[in-house]
């Protein structure tokens, strides 16, 4: 969960920028459609799809194994991304586009613009989009089930083998520790939320 959220918050923070910089509304709405496919394809048609790409990739290369820590890596990043690309892009519109542009008419380097001026005003999104992602990866069983290997297997999926046997009483208590992980996460995102909408309707009274 911690790789997948690390790497699919850099893929979609670059994503967003990249699809809020687009000038065709076409190209855009076609962005927006592909980053949609992820969130609204039913887990189990995704897990399959991917399970069958990792096999057929693997056969084609002579892979002694073809699930892996690696492909279960490759499958979260895959459905997380969408959600950090939801949480940046509302934050890049609502952002002055004069801002970058004022900062490098005042000296900055096109990447000191992005780190002093856009990164602040995007932060929020980001780090709201990371929380969210973190929980949807130590969460998924459907995706994970699918494409889990021999040398790696997710807490969700652990959790499922141990149904077939008599629970230990850990078991309650890694779900009660799991629980309050994600309820902890989610109360974080929703405060980081109305911290930032207060910030910006007191930046617009000020002005």
């Amino acid at each position: 969960a911690a790789s997948a959220t690390a790497i699919s918050t850099v893929i979609g923070t670059l994503a967003a920028l990249g699809i809020d910089k687009l000038r065709s509304r076409w190209y855009r709405a076609a962005m927006n459609t592909v980053t949609d496919i992820p969130m609204t394809n039913p887990d189990i048609i995704t897990g399959i799809s991917l399970m069958l790409m990792f096999v057929f990739v693997g056969r084609l290369f002579g892979a002694s194994t073809s699930l892996s820590f690696g492909t279960m890596l490759i499958a979260h990043v895959t459905f997380c991304t969408p959600y950090i690309i939801l949480q940046v892009l509302p934050k890049l519109r609502q952002m002055d586009d004069s801002l970058p542009e004022a900062a490098m008419d005042l000296g900055c380097t096109p990447m000191r613009a992005f780190l002093k001026v856009e990164l602040p005003e995007i932060l929020p999104g980001i780090v709201t989009g990371a929380i969210m992602a973190f929980t949807l990866s130590l969460d998924d069983f459907v995706i994970s089930y699918f494409v889990t290997g021999l040398d790696f297997i997710t807490l969700p999926v652990e959790i499922y083998s141990y149904t077939k046997k008599p629970l230990q009483p850990k078991i309650y208590a890694m779900f009660t520790l799991l629980f309050l992980l994600i309820m902890v996460l989610m109360v974080s995102m929703n405060l980081l939320q109305l911290w930032s909408d207060r910030k910006r309707t007191t930046a617009r009274a000020k002005k």
